[in-house]
């Protein structure tokens, strides 16, 4: 039941974009295609959910034994720099042309909010395990996927909207992604 909770949280009550307002670089920036909106959120579930696991087995099992609790924003920065750049070089070889879609958004997952906030919070849950802290992490990446592949949807139905010379682009996005978030917290008091 406990991970249910977490996944529901995490999707739709906290989600990380439009509840938390963590990713927004991102989030706005590689939404102009569902395609390219759906990479860039499967290279954010893996890095999240392995810079999960990662950081909460060298925060617990050496920074915290070693009284070094101190670095963990440094240590965790360079594991998701690490993961980020394995992807890179994966998407490259696998996939040319996601890797050209996303541009200069896939190394900064390196830098996203998202990613690194998710890594320390993950620490702070209640009856913390390794488990929880992974599904955690895993979990608001699948939020935060959800949000981007929705507002990239709606920004490509957008092109097709006969929208004010005055509201087009910015404007509009903006505007959309704030009734975005109002339409999610709607679900507030789910859990």
């Amino acid at each position: 039941m406990d991970f249910f909770i977490i996944f529901i949280a995490a999707v739709f009550v906290n989600n990380i974009v439009l509840a938390q307002f963590l990713g927004i670089c991102p989030f706005l920036g590689v939404s102009n295609k569902v395609s390219t909106a759906l990479g860039m959120s499967g290279a954010v579930v893996f890095v999240m959910s392995i810079s999960g696991m990662v950081t909460y087995l060298l925060y617990f099992y050496i920074l915290v034994p070693a009284g070094l609790e101190f670095l963990k924003t440094i240590t965790f920065i360079l594991v998701i720099a690490a993961l980020v750049q394995m992807v890179e070089i994966i998407l490259k070889k696998m996939s040319p042309a996601l890797y050209q879609a996303l541009g200069v958004f896939l190394p900064l997952i390196t830098t996203n909010c998202a990613v690194l906030g998710m890594a320390i919070l993950a620490l702070g849950l209640e009856h913390n395990s390794l488990l929880k802290a992974v599904f955690f992490n895993a979990s608001n990446a699948i939020g935060f996927g959800v949000a981007l592949v929705l507002f990239a949807s709606i920004r490509e139905q957008l092109e097709l909207a006969d929208i004010p010379k005055g509201m087009k682009g910015v404007p509009i996005n903006l505007l959309v992604a704030g009734l975005l978030s109002l339409a999610f917290l709607g679900f507030t008091g789910l859990v």
